[in-house]
């Protein structure tokens, strides 16, 4: 489950919908029913925040958010899109991580999820992360 004020417009989700689990992105919010707007791609579909899981951040997800892939000889793995870089400690450990851009630089001390990061990199870009590349 995700909490609805966690989410925003362009935020990738696993819907649950009739047990098949699929993921899309976040167009819209009806914050009198408190349902989330989720396009499969097709169409938009709405859910409760208990319908909806978050997106894992792993190295295949970062790879399907076209982002560049760099393992370093002490055994960090870089990821990079545009200016905006991320420094795992090892391969398939996200438990911990750097991200920067520019000038901002933040330390995650715990695993978050791919619409977390997507709040960050918004934060910190002012540009949505999505899977197209720059």
């Amino acid at each position: 489950m995700i909490k609805f004020s966690d989410l925003k417009a362009g935020d990738y989700v696993l819907a649950n919908s009739d047990g098949k689990v699929w993921m899309g992105e976040v167009t819209s919010f009806n914050r009198d029913e408190k349902e989330i707007g989720v396009d499969n791609g097709v169409q938009e579909f709405f859910f409760k925040s208990e319908e909806l899981n978050p997106v894992p951040l792993d190295d295949n997800t970062l790879l399907k958010m076209s982002f560049k892939k760099q393992a370093n000889e002490d055994g960090t793995v870089k990821y990079m899109k545009g200016a905006f870089r991320l420094l795992t400690p090892g391969k398939d450990n996200f438990s911990r991580f750097e991200m920067w851009y520019k000038d901002e630089k933040r330390i995650i001390l715990d695993p978050i999820y791919l619409h977390q990061l997507q709040n960050h990199y918004l934060e910190m870009t002012k540009v949505h992360l999505t899977d197209q590349p720059i």
